[in-house]
């Protein structure tokens, strides 16, 4: 019995010991949302069980090397047991009972970050290679930037214009994906608490730019959201080239398409209107708007060579007739 209680001891200091270590290293980043506290309880949690899971083990075997090694003189070997019933069923029911335990503390949590306000702001996110595009349809306006009030719950609706995206804020805890097709749109709710500026990555390796695929995350004060939302509807600009230009970097052309002659994964729009341009079968034509508007909308039926392997998402299937006349005038301007 003894051994039991030295061992009992050394597994308890153990487990205080890894625990508060790992806790205290910082494990995860700064919390900044409401959804990410039950997150963070549960993890805290898992933390804890996996340390005294640790120290059970290390704690035994610790313990079993000093105190029952060979001493000098010993020859003969240890006592042989074939089993021990009772000990077998405890090993089976208790870990079992955790299991469902942390099962349920887990569906309770995901309860917790899904939990609807009515008063939630609207916003629909677009995932494409290799931009996001954050549509507040309550105000009728789209970013490249996401910005949110704090301590005001956002409903975020997730869409992707090509393969599969995800969405994810590490100081908010919670991710979903975006997925591509019609109907595939997946919800995340989203209540900051924290203000700053953070970043939003893509958790879904969707490409030879996944890595660039980010976005800023501004968490503001209702008055200042406010002021800036006034300031979007009132930035419109009458001239078609600079509303170009908001839309080559709202839509994620910029990813794709440099505008200054450099090399990307897409031709460069630079020069790019009236110049004659050799597709992949061989034939040639001169860039003009209704190429621009039929590459714009099928990227894909018309291939200029040397690009053969870029699979352009149809992205102008999502933007108004405007918006795309308003980008064939912003690429008529560069290079002039």
């Amino acid at each position: 019995m003894k051994h039991f209680i030295f061992v009992a001891i050394l597994v308890a200091i153990l487990t205080v010991v890894v625990g508060f270590g790992l806790d205290a290293i910082g494990l995860m980043p700064e919390l900044a949302s409401l959804q990410g506290v039950v997150i963070d309880q549960l993890f805290r949690m898992h933390i804890w069980v996996i340390s005294f899971l640790f120290a059970l083990i290390i704690g035994f075997m610790l313990y079993s090397i000093v105190i029952f090694r060979r001493k000098k003189g010993e020859e003969g070997e240890g006592d042989h047991f074939e089993g021990n019933t009772g000990l077998e069923i405890a090993w089976t029911i208790v870990p079992l009972g955790i299991v469902l335990y942390f099962a349920f503390l887990g569906s309770t949590a995901l309860a917790e970050t899904r939990r609807a306000d009515p008063n939630a702001q609207n916003i629909t996110v677009v995932g494409q290679q290799w931009s996001w595009r954050f549509e507040y349809t309550d105000y009728g306006f789209s970013s490249d930037e996401l910005r949110l009030p704090i301590d005001q719950q956002a409903l975020l609706l997730l869409k992707s214009a090509d393969v599969i995206h995800s969405f994810w804020v590490p100081e908010f805890r919670v991710k979903q994906d975006a997925l591509p097709g019609d109907g595939m749109e997946r919800e995340l709710r989203v209540t900051p608490t924290k203000l700053g500026t953070y970043k939003l990555r893509c958790a879904e390796l969707c490409g030879t730019q996944h890595a660039y695929m980010l976005a800023d995350v501004i968490v503001m004060e209702p008055d200042q959201f406010d002021e800036w939302v006034e300031d979007q509807l009132a930035s419109v600009s009458d001239d078609p080239v600079e509303r170009g230009e908001v839309w080559y970097g709202q839509y994620g052309c910029q990813a794709c398409h440099s505008i200054d002659g450099s090399d990307r994964v897409g031709p460069s729009w630079f020069g790019l209107y009236g110049k004659e341009e050799t597709l992949a079968d061989g034939t040639t034509l001169v860039v003009d708007d209704l190429y621009l508007h039929e590459s714009i909308v099928e990227p894909q039926a018309k291939v200029v060579q040397g690009f053969e392997t870029v699979l352009m998402p149809p992205t102008g299937q999502s933007m108004t007739d405007q918006q795309i006349q308003d980008v064939i005038e912003f690429i008529k301007s560069l290079g002039e």
